[in-house]
């Protein structure tokens, strides 16, 4: 395989359909392309994935431990295609697919969303496979300077032995000693590689997870290298499996030794073969069972500390409930510069970007809720508040869109992209459109949960209530035929089912309403006490 287009192909970039590429089928494209995924020169066939699944091997036999394919609609695939382009997010080609094999795998809603691109949840979907070939290398996103290609990583580290550790946590005082104590023990160079393809857990966006192991790498020996790789989750992959996926690019990067900070049996798996799979592609270290050594004021193994004084992790959530309040992390835990990049992936809620999503049938009392809410929240003039309001976005942001279900759907995209940009600058976004279906709410609470906090407020008001008011006689002309798809009637409505607050304003004035939202602000954190609540 080479990164390098054949001689003439650009000529033909007119010719070809095109697909764009998910972050994780991306990352996995470059793998491909930069041979950290070798012996693999494409993605997958049938018989290989087959193969895998049931013996860890391709149909060669070749040891190979998780699928690597690539799914798309299907109607971006006409079906004489014999090349598909491989477009990043901006339209731009990075590879050509040559296809030898599709394979029919079913509709993009029974699959996990994060691997099936960002295509209309009935698309069905076709299984590509064959080789790639490279057009131009991916020119974008965070630390790009730092994702060197894995050849020139290797020679960097020419011999001796190189100690790697791929994560996608943020890296404290337990796994900085674990680290220390293996590169001590095999006197290996380390080599860290924060996965930045797909969620980076507390931090939740890849760019702060490399900030996170790049003030961690303060602390660890002279020479240790920072190497972003975008190595995804893989939902086939049991956790066996993805360590092995871990060991075989670590081993492209040069590293002859892997480290994991893993429980349970996995831990166990090094380069024996282990439940009738192959060995990994470099030996597999566990970490152990470390432990705070409150006398000595280190991370240890517990077998060196006395026992009964040892000190855990936090316990799960609490480094979360930590910085949501804006309280210190304990030194104890992680050094303070790391400490200072989890401050910055995950301000305090006071200050943090938020978005407020009301959903509910016309008339319900949505737009009542959110102007008020706006109000209230600029009155106390601790944040800064825009409204969203649905007939005020379908004028402007929208104009032009019908009430087809593509369009509805759309329509939230929009309303979404804005919410997700007020968010990351710090902004709270309050939006109010009628939003009748899950999978549209689902996408832009998946959005703006990367950049700051995402609150859905169901207004519940019963459909003959909503009718009932009806000022602006829609109700009336939907039910004498003269608007087409008008939710509640002749469309439908999906009621959430994962609402954080539930209003019915058929019980509730509006200020009772209200309150109920800036109630739930407050004591969440959002926003400080009203001083008329002292």
């Amino acid at each position: 395989m080479t990164t390098a287009a054949p001689a003439g192909l650009s000529a033909e970039f007119a010719s070809l359909p095109s697909v764009t590429l998910s972050d994780g089928q991306l990352g996995d494209l470059e793998l491909l392309l930069t041979g950290a995924f070798a012996p693999l020169t494409g993605f997958m066939s049938g018989a290989d994935v087959a193969s895998v699944a049931e013996r860890g091997t391709l149909a060669d036999g070749t040891p190979w431990p998780a699928a690597i394919t690539l799914d798309v609609p299907a109607e971006t695939v006409p079906p004489d295609a014999a090349r598909i382009l491989l477009n990043d997010p901006e339209g731009t080609p990075l590879a050509v697919l040559d296809i030898t094999e599709r394979l029919a795998v079913g509709w993009a809603s029974e699959r996990p969303q994060g691997r099936g691109g960002r295509h209309a949840a009935e698309a069905g979907l076709v299984r590509l496979s064959g080789p790639v070939t490279g057009c131009r290398p991916p020119e974008h996103g965070p630390f790009r300077h730092l994702r060197r290609h894995p050849a020139d990583v290797r020679a960097e580290f020419a011999d001796g032995p190189v100690l790697g550790y791929a994560t996608r946590r943020p890296l404290h005082g337990r796994q900085i000693g674990q680290l220390r104590h293996a590169a001590g023990q095999l006197k290996a160079r380390l080599l860290l590689m924060p996965l930045v393809a797909g969620s980076a857990g507390l931090v939740v966006r890849p760019d702060a997870l490399v900030r996170t192991v790049r003030a961690a790498a303060r602390h660890l020996p002279p020479g240790t290298l920072v190497i972003p790789v975008p190595l995804g989750p893989h939902d086939d992959a049991d956790t066996q499996d993805e360590i092995a996926l871990r060991a075989v690019v670590a081993a492209a990067y040069g590293a002859t030794h892997l480290l994991i900070d893993e429980p349970g049996p996995a831990a166990e798996r090094g380069a024996e073969a282990a439940a009738g799979r192959p060995a990994t592609a470099i030996p597999v270290l566990p970490a152990g069972d470390w432990a705070y050594d409150p006398a000595a004021e280190v991370w240890r193994p517990v077998a060196l500390i006395e026992a009964g004084t040892e000190r855990a992790d936090l316990a799960s959530g609490e480094l979360e409930d930590l910085l949501d309040r804006g309280e210190d992390v304990p030194a104890w835990f992680t050094p303070a510069a790391v400490a200072q990049e989890l401050r910055r992936a995950r301000p305090p809620r006071s200050g943090r970007g938020l978005v407020i999503f009301l959903t509910g049938l016309s008339g319900s009392g949505k737009s009542t809720i959110a102007r008020a809410l706006r109000d209230a929240v600029s009155e106390r003039g601790h944040r800064t508040v825009s409204l969203l309001d649905g007939d005020l976005v379908r004028s402007l942001l929208s104009a032009g869109l019908t009430f087809s279900r593509a369009d509805r759907d759309l329509n939230i995209a929009r309303i979404g992209y804005v919410a997700t940009e007020v968010a990351r600058h710090g902004g709270i976004a309050i939006c109010a459109p009628i939003a009748p279906y899950a999978a549209a709410r689902a996408k832009v609470r998946e959005a703006v949960r990367e950049v700051g906090d995402f609150l859905l407020v169901y207004v519940a008001t019963p459909a003959h209530v909503c009718e009932a008011r009806d000022r602006k006689g829609l109700y009336a002309k939907a039910r004498a035929g003269l608007i087409d798809h008008f939710t509640g009637i002749s469309d439908p409505y999906e009621e959430p089912t994962d609402a954080d607050l539930v209003i019915d304003t058929s019980t509730m004035t509006a200020q009772e309403s209200t309150n109920a939202v800036l109630g739930l602000l407050t004591s969440g954190g959002w926003l400080p006490p009203s001083p008329d609540d002292a």
